[in-house]
């Protein structure tokens, strides 16, 4: 059975992926289906489901929610189907985190209370508003939003992040129809009667007036109304376009060609069908959404049938989830080489290289794939960059492994695709990962050269500032690190830093090229030049420290790690500052994480400059009473 083990595992990893792919089987309501439809959002064509997952992980910071009262999970495209079409109901839902004591507390939110099925983490939208401190809510989000970004505090950010959550959410129950109306074919008369009554409305609301407000309690077609006026002006950019072009006619919001059919227009065909199967849905039935979900795929199919393609495949990405999977196995592969470190077994070992391999192509077909649906390069926002950096360190890895069989390259392979995919996830909660690129981004050649070489010489710096870790840890820690073991980071590090060292010159000096081509200056001391400028620098410190004797075996180690700070400061530090041409993603909270990092990685060169009497692996040797 032993034998068995290094082939048994992977393949029961591969059946769970593989497993997966397979389509959902719609018992009612065609979920499935209805993820496949087309729309488009801030310029990018996609399937509802996208969407769905994208607006969700901003709110609940997942892509599906347990509910606690039915006992199940509930996937994106479930939630935004009711929040589209059955907003009473979607509005009892707890997919709002908030992790801040003081904002609870402020909001009178209930604690944890395990009895009464509250986490003190989740709430719905009804316990929200419900709160006698909504009002304040609004104060302390004006307050907030007029702070500098730097001077926010940890409140401040989860008080911003619950209102642009509230928004979002506020804008989704009008993505289409008004919401509160549950059967709008028969309700259309209604509604355009209503329209000027709840223009008023709208418009004494934005002058904080109260002569016209009091048909908003009275009236609820007119608040109604009301409500998808404000969508259309004030929140306009959270809403998506659901409705195809049409008789020469761009892609429209529902609000958009809503009024226009209040003012004389026809209405869509398109509306006609949303509006049959968010009756169908508020009313329950299956059936009528199935047969008017159908319809419309027809005639999507007829109208623009590029883009129901492309839905198709991008929702076939997103059911594979191949990252997710990915960073799974990862982690059973950097178990496996740990086992083999303590008990040098090599079925272990094996186990961890065929997971790691299996990890990888994984990986790899995701990243081909995102490229196959962007038309682009690997690299083309931080999300991107970090599942890039994630394969390029796993691949070095390998290479490693290849020369060196001792589950070194593969324990540091599997633990940065690990680290990286986790970024990734927290950086996918900012929204859409496949985001439109700026125009000055907007050119396959130069992000096919410059940025693939660059962030290759990130991962590869990575690579050996993680086997320096390897080095202290089993070296201050335990008493595994043996002089073969030693001399063999070493030459590791050496190579990997020889490596870093070409990549990371190479791609700033592409960098300087582009840069010239689009500001008309090859180099202008921009914040983010000036990171990519202090890799190449600190790599050549590296290694014209070693080769000048400078720095032997620890001294190395040390420089190494401190690499990981410089590499880290250069891929998200420069963006922190918000200043500069290149800042094309800030992360709001990341602050912190990268502080903490930093701070992990001068107390591991601190440990690496004790004297050997105090490592593990050295007491009572030669080399600790040298030291």
């Amino acid at each position: 059975m032993k034998r068995f083990l290094p082939l048994l595992i992977p393949a029961l990893f591969a059946v769970w992926f593989f497993k997966d792919l397979a389509p959902a089987t719609d018992r009612g309501f065609a979920y499935s289906r209805l993820g496949k439809v087309p729309i488009l959002f801030k310029g990018r064509h996609q399937p509802l489901d996208s969407f769905a997952r994208n607006s969700l992980v901003q709110i609940y910071e997942r892509y599906a929610f347990y509910d606690a009262t039915e006992k199940r999970s509930i996937p994106a495209i479930e939630w935004l189907a009711e929040a589209m079409f059955k907003t009473e109901a979607s509005r009892d839902r707890r997919v709002f985190r908030i992790d801040h004591p003081d904002l609870i507390s402020m909001l009178q939110l209930p604690m944890k209370d395990d009895a009464r099925g509250f986490d003190g983490k989740h709430y719905s939208f009804n316990q929200i508003l419900g709160g006698t401190n909504i009002n304040t809510l609004q104060e302390q989000s004006s307050r907030a939003a007029a702070r500098a970004e730097a001077q926010r505090d940890t409140f401040d950010q989860a008080v911003l992040r619950l209102g642009n959550a509230l928004m979002l959410y506020n804008a989704l129950l009008n993505t289409a129809r008004p919401a509160g109306m549950t059967q709008l074919v028969p309700e259309l008369n209604a509604f355009q009667q209503a329209v000027p009554r709840g223009t008023n409305a709208y418009d004494a609301a934005r002058a904080k007036s109260s002569d016209e407000k009091a048909d908003l309690q009275q009236d609820p077609v007119v608040r109604s109304v009301a409500r998808f006026l404000y969508q259309r002006g004030d929140r306009s950019d959270k809403v998506p376009l659901i409705l195809p072009p049409e008789g020469g006619a761009a892609w429209a919001r529902f609000a958009d060609r809503m009024l226009e059919f209040v003012g004389g227009n026809t209405l869509p065909q398109a509306a006609i069908y949303w509006a049959r199967m968010g009756d169908a849905y508020a009313a329950g039935d299956t059936g009528l959404f199935n047969a008017a979900l159908i319809e419309y795929e027809r005639y999507c199919v007829t109208q623009l049938p590029k883009d129901v393609t492309k839905a198709e495949r991008e929702t076939f990405f997103n059911r594979m989830a191949p990252f997710y999977h990915a960073l799974v196995i990862y982690i059973a592969a950097f178990l496996a080489a740990l086992f083999f470190w303590f008990r040098f077994s090599e079925t272990a070992r094996q186990i961890s290289t065929n997971l790691t391999v299996l990890a990888l192509v994984i990986h790899m077909v995701g990243l081909v794939f995102r490229m196959w649906l962007e038309g682009r390069p690997p690299v083309t926002n931080l999300y991107s960059s970090a599942i890039f950096i994630g394969w390029g360190s796993v691949v070095l890895g390998l290479v490693l492994e290849r020369f060196w069989r001792n589950a070194i390259g593969l324990a540091v392979g599997s633990m940065l695709g690990f680290v990286t995919l986790i970024i990734a996830h927290n950086l996918a909660l900012e929204g859409d990962t496949m985001e439109m690129l700026r125009a000055v981004l907007d050119t396959n050649f130069w992000l096919a050269t410059h940025v693939v070489i660059v962030t290759l010489g990130y991962a590869s710096t990575y690579v050996a500032g993680f086997l320096a870790i390897v080095y202290v840890v089993r070296g201050f820690f335990t008493g595994g690190l043996d002089s073969a073991t030693a001399r063999a980071l070493t030459r590791m590090v050496y190579g990997i830093v020889c490596f870093a060292t070409l990549f990371s010159f190479v791609g700033t000096v592409l960098g300087g090229i582009w840069a010239d081509q689009s500001w008309g200056r090859f180099w202008g001391w921009d914040p983010k030049e000036n990171g990519a400028l202090i890799i190449v620098l600190w790599n050549a410190l590296i290694l014209h420290a070693r080769w000048g004797g400078l720095v032997k075996e620890r001294g190395l180690m040390n420089l190494a790690i401190a690499g990981n700070v410089v590499t880290s400061w250069s891929w998200f530090g420069v963006n922190m500052l918000g200043i500069g041409l290149h800042s094309y993603g800030f992360m709001n909270g990341a602050f912190q994480v990268l502080a903490a990092f930093v701070g992990s990685q001068v107390l591991l060169i601190g440990l690496g400059s004790l004297p050997f009497k105090h490592w593990k692996s050295f007491k009572g040797t030669p080399a600790a009473a040298q030291s």
